[in-house]
């Protein structure tokens, strides 16, 4: 496993393959590190399915109200949802949407970012500057690459557990 520099800012996301490492970017993003910091340690991310997956594009999941293939879970509703907490205004850099970097999934208000997010297959560097990026796999890049495509998938893949490295 890569190692962990800051465990407070890193999220340990278990998907059946194994472990994937992410590093938050709490200097360029402070509101969405913090956010999925949030729903990380209150469980909401557990068993939440990955509801979007383009080949050649990006894995969206993060629907914490819909998407919960253990409570409630509709397949069809998956991606309209987000938590009960307030929508994130928009915290938009520099960086690129390169590949392994999370970017803060939104409706066409910029400002609408809850908890749904995505994990880029490649460099989309087309979304630059127009969503949020506030993180980066530093390590299981292969288990995001394995997760089952489809807009839905007719059989998701789920975030078994996301914990942040501190806690675990």
């Amino acid at each position: 496993m890569a190692e962990i520099k800051d465990p407070e800012n890193t999220i340990l996301m278990e998907l059946d393959g194994g472990t994937v490492v992410i590093e938050l970017l709490p200097d360029v993003a402070p509101a969405h590190s913090e956010r999925m910091k949030e729903l990380a340690r209150s469980g909401a991310y557990d068993n939440v399915a990955f509801h979007r997956v383009i080949e050649g594009f990006m894995a969206q999941t993060g629907d914490v109200k819909h998407g919960n293939m253990e409570d409630g879970f509709n397949l069809r509703a998956a991606g309209t949802g987000g938590s009960d907490l307030p929508d994130l205004p928009a915290e938009f850099s520099r960086l690129p949407h390169d590949r392994g970097t999370l970017g803060a999934a939104r409706s066409q208000n910029p400002n609408s970012a809850n908890s749904q997010f995505f994990i880029n297959f490649k460099d989309n560097h087309f979304l630059n500057g127009q969503y949020t990026v506030y993180g980066r796999v530093i390590d299981g890049m292969e288990h995001v690459d394995a997760i089952t495509r489809g807009e839905p998938p007719a059989n998701p893949d789920r975030m078994i557990s996301v914990k942040v490295a501190a806690d675990a």
